[in-house]
């Protein structure tokens, strides 16, 4: 799997889930447990969005299509 984004807003994290299920890209979100732990506001563990490597291309799209292909 490769990271192609880091997200801190949890609220476009669920938003990107849902535009990455719907297209049927096999995802995985890394650092969440440790980011909760921490808590959202101090930004220092910001969950990392990987896609698997062959799919990279298609989430990209997806992204840019939904203006969602930034890191925070």
């Amino acid at each position: 799997m490769k990271d192609i984004l880091t997200i801190t807003d949890p609220v476009r994290i669920s938003f990107i889930e849902a535009l990455l299920k719907d297209a049927g890209i096999i995802y995985a979100i890394r650092d969440g447990h440790m980011a909760d732990l921490l808590g959202q506001q101090n930004g220092l563990f910001p969950r990392r969005l990987a896609v698997e490597d062959d799919a990279v291309m298609q989430a990209e799209r997806v992204l840019r299509s939904a203006e969602q292909w930034y890191d925070e």
